[in-house]
Order: structure tokens, then C-alpha cells, then sequence
């Protein structure tokens, strides 16, 4: 089972950016689809982000569309988020999560521990 890591969230501005960062165990991250997700407390989890194994085809929600932008190194089994003119309705835990195969629709078999994300106004 693939392990996920996350890492680069913390406490920054209203306006300013952070980079998430998503490193994976497995040899096989490159036939992996990857995926973004957060949650808030006393909300649903929101998968904001996606992007196939060979980053031919991407997801982004509508709710950070134009400020989040999704991206992957195979070489380094490494998932990114850059987060851009955050706000603080971003504030939330962030996880990253894999599945088998190379398209990113479908369910999410292996997730992270979460990274915390906090913006303040």
C-alpha cells in the first residue's frame, strides 16, 4: 500500500500562497491518478484537485479555480498544490490521496495524514 506524506501547509495572510506537497512511498507513483482534498470543521470533505498519472488531464474546483493549480514529478513521486490569493474560507486540513490507474475519476484508495492550512484575514 502506497504511503502519502504531506507537507508545506501552516499560518499565512489573506492574499499570500503556500505550496502543498505530497511524497509518496511507492515505486509506482507514475501509474498512479493523485488527488487533492480538504475539510473544515463542521464541513464535508471537498476534493478540489486532481491530475492524471501522466498529467495529460487535470481537475480543479470551481471554488479555487484560477488561484490552485495542481501538478505532479513523477521523478520525485512527488504531488503539488500551489495555493494562490488565499483566503481565509481556505483554512482547512488538506490531504492528498492516490488511486490505481492513470485517470483521476474514480474512488481514492490511499490517503495522507492531512497537512493544516490556516489563513488568516
Amino acid at each position: 500500500q502506497v504511503q502519502l506524506r504531506e507537507s508545506g501547509g501552516g499560518l499565512v495572510q489573506a492574499g499570500g500562497s503556500l505550496r502543498l506537497s505530497c511524497i509518496a512511498s511507492r515505486r509506482t507513483f507514475s501509474r498512479n491518478a493523485m488527488g487533492w482534498f480538504r475539510q473544515s470543521p463542521g464541513k464535508e470533505r471537498e476534493f478540489i484537485a486532481a491530475i492524471s498519472a501522466e498529467s495529460d488531464s487535470t481537475y480543479v474546483a470551481a471554488s479555487v479555480k484560477g488561484r490552485f493549480t495542481v501538478s505532479r514529478d513523477n521523478g520525485k513521486a512527488t504531488l503539488y498544490l500551489q495555493m494562490n490569493q488565499l483566503k481565509p474560507e481556505d483554512t482547512a486540513v488538506y490531504t492528498c490521496a492516490s488511486r490505481d490507474g492513470s485517470s483521476w475519476r474514480g474512488l481514492f484508495e490511499n490517503w495522507g495524514q492531512g497537512t493544516q492550512v490556516t489563513v488568516s484575514a
